[in-house]
């Protein structure tokens, strides 16, 4: 497999075989590139990817692609708008859709975006490209079809519209509505159908022989004059953009991100939960590079070890099981490793400023009032039988005895190995804080069952 394309309304797959011999892919999306790199491929181009729908395709997995010797090019639509932007970094633009982009003739996406039908459809377009309609009417300017002055008001409707809403049939209704010569509207109608331009087809087309005659001299590996950052961030879009797998047909496939989180929206809850957690660790992660906090070896390994003994992976063969269900390889197990300790120093760093903003999300979530009666409560109750702060001699237990209530009665848990660890990831001062705040909890809910027994005695 030497060549990937990503192509989808512009050029069918079938269409595009015949001009160069590839593995035809949907249009990009984001981390579709990446994907495709690992196969080391000679070159890949890119001709249609997403605009809204789906996250783009990323500029930094080009570059990746770019500096592992891969040529990438663009033309038509995205790809065009793509090698545009890359060109100074070696990414191959191929038509006038793209020397438009790299010209700064054109700025919007929207010049090429159009609307589809899914992938049981062939991506059929649903919409014209802008870019087809400027050359088509154009075209129909220069042979006389229609007048530079019908052009010009023909454009800017055509520009007006929201992009799915693109077509020429719309655009001659409004260009009617708004007064413009029927005569030569009606010309402009005949002429259509068989005259019309598609500029990104023609490009698409163009880049496909381009690769094949590149191909045909001997494509040697690409070098490129920039050095690649291995950023935090994107290490983690590394490993959030999965695998390309190929079946036996050569049909090639992936666990996207986004057919992950389908499955993990299914289950409902747990994707706000899992969702607000990755927002935190995105947010630890930037403060991390913008600090530039630097993880040693010594902290890694920490980091590592309080890892697997919380997930019980201390022994070997544990974790490469682990790892192995969970698609990573060992270099990918110790960038996330080095990830992880990068958020829990931030997070320490930023756990008194936390502190303060937890009042205002309890009020966010609802449960400030709950908790803000208990806790006054149980202040009074404590108050009033002189046991603001106990001992755990006056309550004649041990620290024991009411570890084992709060995790196993309590919580339905077994108590945790390492009681000052678990006691300090709740943000508690000190093991003696955690001690104060059980014990207080203790007798509380000790006098608040004898106040429902006697209520029930004597009710």
């Amino acid at each position: 497999m030497n060549v990937f394309i990503f192509t989808g309304p512009t050029i069918s797959p079938v269409e595009a075989s015949a001009e160069l011999k590839a593995v035809y892919l949907p249009p990009a999306a984001e981390g579709d590139v990446y994907r495709v790199a690992l196969h080391r491929p000679q070159a890949i181009g890119i001709i249609d990817g997403y605009f809204q729908s789906v996250p783009t395709v990323r500029h930094k997995e080009i570059l990746w692609a770019m500096s592992c010797g891969i040529h990438v090019f663009g033309s038509a639509s995205i790809g065009a708008l793509r090698a545009a932007e890359l060109l100074p970094f070696g990414m191959e633009g191929v038509g006038a859709v793209f020397e438009l982009y790299r010209d700064g003739i054109f700025e919007d996406d929207d010049e090429v975006a159009v609307a589809h039908g899914p992938a049981e459809t062939g991506f059929v377009s649903a919409s014209e490209a802008m870019v087809n309609i400027r050359q088509t009417l154009r075209k129909a300017e220069r042979l006389g079809i229609i007048s530079t002055e019908l052009r010009v008001s023909l454009e800017k409707i055509g520009k007006g519209l929201f992009y799915p809403d693109r077509n020429y049939s719309t655009v001659l209704r409004h260009a009617l509505e708004n007064g413009s010569s029927q005569p030569e509207l009606t010309r402009l109608q005949q002429w259509l159908p068989n005259h019309r331009v598609n500029q990104k087809r023609d490009d698409a087309l163009l880049m496909l022989r381009v690769i094949r005659d590149q191909l045909e001299q001997g494509l040697r590996r690409k070098t490129v004059s920039y050095s690649f950052e291995q950023t935090a961030m994107w290490q983690s879009a590394q490993r959030q953009a999965g695998e390309l797998r190929f079946d036996s047909n050569g049909y090639g496939d992936s666990v996207t991100l986004e057919s992950l989180l389908d499955e993990l929206r299914l289950e409902g809850p747990k994707y706000k939960e899992h969702r607000n957690e990755a927002l935190r660790r995105f947010f630890a992660l930037r403060e991390a590079e913008r600090l530039r906090l630097n993880v040693d070896a010594q902290r890694k390994r920490t980091t590592e070890a309080e890892f697997r003994q919380e997930r019980d992976l201390v022994d070997t063969a544990a974790l490469k099981h682990w790892m192995t269900n969970n698609d990573l390889s060992c270099h990918q197990f110790d960038t996330l490793m080095m990830d992880e300790a990068r958020v829990k120093w931030v997070q320490k760093l930023a756990e008194v400023a936390a502190r303060s903003c937890l009042p205002e999300q309890l009020r966010l979530s609802g449960d400030y009032p709950r908790l803000v009666a208990r806790a006054a409560h149980k202040n009074g109750l404590l108050h009033s039988m002189r046991m603001r702060n106990p001992r755990l001699e006056s309550v004649g237990l041990t620290y024991g005895e009411l570890l084992r209530w709060y995790f196993e009665k309590v919580l339905g848990h077994t108590v945790p190995a390492d009681i000052d660890k678990y006691a300090r990831d709740l943000g508690f001062a000190s093991p003696d804080a955690f001690r104060r705040a059980l014990l207080r909890e203790y007798l509380y809910q000790r006098y608040e069952r004898r106040n429902e027994t006697s209520s029930e005695r004597f009710g």
